[in-house]
């Protein structure tokens, strides 16, 4: 495989020949693609959990023929400035997958594997019924159905916990319940509880997580939920996949379901569709193409 990324152009003539034909290119053929001393990588943001736009959490989509440096890749996602920007490099038989905050990469994120998953099979015309991702969390499924994008994510269950104080204050809050995994979990009283939060950022920051969930049982839904993670660069995620590896499993115990339909009830907003799979959780949702084109790099 040769340096550096292909042109846009030639993206596009591969997606008109089909799925097959631009995997082809981006293993195999084409020079990166310069303007002056600028190379050219072919960019999509996408609104994932949405079937609008501007609802749902966006996020950026780069095709990269092979790996940038990590600092080009940080400068990237810190210039779109969205809660994650999703860089995918094509194997032999699936993608590589990582992601990006404005502030550092993440080892699992939900809305950016929906939003690459769904430019494959629509943008790229992907032939399969399913698209695998090899990432930091192993090995990763999305499955299209013509509407919805499904992933299979691994199930991280919480274990109880005391609330640290700092959790109590940043939340201006006392849960009902504490769990923790990668994010603490914490459970209020009602969805107006959770819809109603001010939370203290600065404060948050200081816990030893990635970020906090909070969340109660829905009104119209299974359960709602926000999700904070200042310390990622994020004060609040508009619409949070990974976060559900959690919450299915807190829910469909509570519940007694293995299939729930949620809402997350940023300014935003996003429904999120459930299903638990043994150690392993179904998270799916719409998605929406807000724009196509191509980033500069220097």
């Amino acid at each position: 495989m040769m340096d550096g990324v292909l042109c846009w152009a030639e993206t596009l003539r591969s997606a008109a020949q089909g799925f097959e034909g631009a995997k082809s290119s981006l293993l195999t053929s084409g020079r990166p693609c310069h303007f002056g001393r600028v190379t050219k990588v072919p960019y999509y943001q996408v609104d994932a959990f949405a079937e609008r736009a501007f609802s749902g959490n966006p996020a950026g989509v780069c095709l990269l023929e092979t790996w940038l440096p990590d600092e080009d890749l940080q400068k990237i996602a810190g210039e779109n400035n969205l809660s994650e920007t999703a860089f995918l490099v094509p194997l032999a038989d699936d993608f590589e997958l990582r992601w990006f905050t404005p502030a550092q990469e993440v080892d699992l994120c939900g809305h950016a594997t929906l939003a690459p998953a769904f430019i494959l099979f629509t943008e790229l015309r992907h032939r399969e019924a399913h698209v695998h991702f090899q990432t930091r969390s192993g090995l990763l499924r999305a499955t299209w159905d013509g509407r919805v994008v499904m992933l299979d994510f691994p199930s991280r269950p919480g274990e109880a916990c005391a609330a640290p104080a700092a959790l109590i204050e940043g939340l201006g809050h006392i849960p009902r319940e504490v769990r923790k995994s990668r994010d603490y979990l914490t459970v209020l009283g009602e969805e107006d509880d959770v819809q109603s939060l001010t939370p203290d950022f600065p404060k948050i920051a200081t816990l030893d997580c990635l970020g906090v969930i909070a969340t109660a049982a829905g009104k119209d839904v299974d359960f709602v939920s926000r999700f904070f993670a200042p310390g990622a660069g994020l004060n609040e995620d508009p619409v949070t996949g990974s976060s559900h590896c959690t919450l299915i499993p807190y829910w469909a115990e509570k519940l007694g379901k293995e299939k729930m339909v949620a809402r997350q009830l940023s300014k935003r907003g996003g429904t999120i569709y459930c299903e638990m799979r043994g150690d392993r959780v179904g998270i799916g949702g719409h998605a929406t193409l807000f724009s196509r084109g191509e980033l500069f790099l220097p």
